[in-house]
């Protein structure tokens, strides 16, 4: 987002949020949730080493609220996560949820698949069905960040925790 500064009136950039994505591919191709870049007009993607690239929007599904990114860093500065599946998870099975909450980078939280198939509504109203419920800490800033099995493969996507008091609930 771009905003005055109200006493010399100059342009500045005004951050709008931070959210958590993941590297897809070798080509530079970043995950995360659409709601966590919606509204935006410039991204930036920090990695692990602490460099931070400049991104583009190169797709996004708001039905199903995720969004991809491209930074174009050294490929050798870029591992694909490992996918795995979600169609054979049970219900007290072992996940880790990897995420910036509060802004604090490389958080890891861990948890059990609390319930299978629930229903919550994208950023732009639609109804994401199948969605792994967890126990697992997701905080703001989580959003967009891997859902891993025990193996460390991608099985979701971090989007959002119940928290009608504000504090997580166990229900992400």
């Amino acid at each position: 987002e771009v905003g005055r500064d109200f006493f010399s009136r100059n342009l500045q950039q005004v951050p709008r949020g931070t959210g958590t994505g993941f590297i897809w591919d070798n080509q530079g191709h970043i995950v995360t949730n659409f709601h966590v870049i919606q509204g935006g007009n410039a991204a930036t993607v920090t990695l692990a080493d602490q460099t931070v690239h400049a991104a583009r929007l190169v797709g996004a599904f708001a039905d199903r609220d995720l969004a991809v990114l491209r930074i174009e860093p050294a490929k050798d500065k870029l591992t694909a996560i490992p996918i795995g599946t979600s169609r054979d998870l049970q219900v007290g099975q072992r996940v880790y949820a990897i995420g910036n909450p509060f802004g604090l980078d490389q958080t890891l939280t861990t948890g059990i698949v609390s319930a299978l198939n629930r229903e919550i509504e994208s950023a732009n109203n639609r109804t994401i069905r199948g969605v792994i419920q967890t126990d697992a800490a997701i905080n703001p800033g989580n959003s967009g960040g891997p859902l891993l099995d025990s193996a460390g493969r991608l099985i979701g996507v971090n989007t959002a925790i119940y928290s009608p008091s504000g504090a997580s609930a166990g229900i992400g």
